[in-house]
């Protein structure tokens, strides 16, 4: 939606990070556009912004960032540069639920912001997701676009006396009955988010030396397995906020976390690793532009993600649901 509301079209440039989930870069390829690559920061997988201003031509049409693991990209910096240049940003917030830029929410900073619904998110529904608008131009199309590209939603609300095809659009709104799935999330956000943080800070303490948690069964497993291994803890910028999406660690070289991975699914438990950059995949190497982006390679073949969901057995007792 966000890529038909500014009007991507073939020979567009949409400058967003290489590493993310593919959906990112599908949206505006769809349309034509012609994706340029960021790297990744060294302190963190996020994009690194000094790079943005170097890929900007006169092609370029917008800005993506990904608020990766939901913690801020630098938007201040983002946003001056869409303002010099005159380029939209979106805000591909799809796991920053919950999570802020200097007391800013994610999501409400850039044009448009896209947020997911997706069975690992923080809140869920299954699948689905939520459309942000901040620039008035978009919001009365964008419930065009949001209901196959008609104005049924007016009409439901007599603000005609029929609805017709206005617009390019698609099935975008949810069944009744994914948003009561996702309502009733969203009346338990603060617990849920109470419950992540506290297992997120749990694995902190735990792997920096400053809690007692490793006397728990389950944390001494990991800290076994992380025996004579050399891993990087996340970084949390002091602009941003952390919402516990996920816990993450990055390894020195690929082989160390092989051998954590496989240490802890010999005990039971799954870590996985994610994204490969997305301008080294089969579909988009032919297409990049050559530029070694190394960090994104590198967090590609390092970085490892703990389990964390609201059930998991770390810490204190589990909070009792909201009724």
């Amino acid at each position: 939606m966000a890529a038909i509301l500014l009007g991507i079209k073939a020979g567009d440039e949409v400058i967003m990070p290489s590493f993310t989930f593919v959906s990112t870069a599908n949206a505006f390829v769809l349309r034509g556009a012609k994706v340029r690559f960021v790297d990744s920061r060294s302190d963190h997988p996020g994009l690194d912004e000094s790079q943005v201003e170097s890929l900007i031509t006169d092609k370029t049409k917008a800005i993506v960032v990904v608020h990766y693991a939901g913690v801020a990209c630098d938007m201040d910096q983002i946003m001056e540069l869409a303002h010099r240049y005159g380029l939209y940003v979106v805000e591909d917030a799809a796991q920053a639920i919950d999570s802020f830029y200097k007391e800013r929410p994610l999501g409400s900073i850039g044009h448009l912001a896209a947020f997911s619904f997706h069975e690992t998110k923080n809140i869920h529904s299954g699948e689905g997701g939520m459309l942000v608008v901040n620039d008035e131009r978009f919001a009365e199309r964008a419930e065009i676009i949001w209901e196959k590209g008609t104005n049924r939603a007016a009409f439901s609300r007599h603000e005609v006396d029929h609805y017709n095809w206005l617009d390019l659009g698609s099935s975008f709104l949810p069944s009744e009955v994914t948003a009561a799935f996702l309502y009733a999330q969203l009346e338990c956000l603060e617990i849920i988010q109470q419950r992540r943080r506290e297992i997120w800070q749990n694995y902190h303490d735990l792997l920096t030396g400053e809690g007692t948690a490793a006397k728990n069964s389950y944390l001494a497993t990991i800290t076994a397995a992380l025996s004579g291994l050399n891993a990087k803890l996340p970084h949390i910028p002091s602009y941003a906020t952390n919402n516990a999406h996920f816990y993450y660690m990055v390894f020195k070289i690929p082989a160390q976390r092989e051998i954590f991975i496989r240490k802890l699914k010999d005990a039971g438990i799954m870590a996985i690793s994610h994204y490969q950059p997305l301008h080294l995949s089969p579909y988009y190497e032919d297409k990049h532009d050559g530029r070694i982006l190394s960090q994104a390679v590198h967090y590609a073949q390092c970085l490892v993600r703990l389990p964390l969901y609201f059930e998991l057995s770390i810490g204190t007792t589990l909070p009792k649901p909201v009724r």
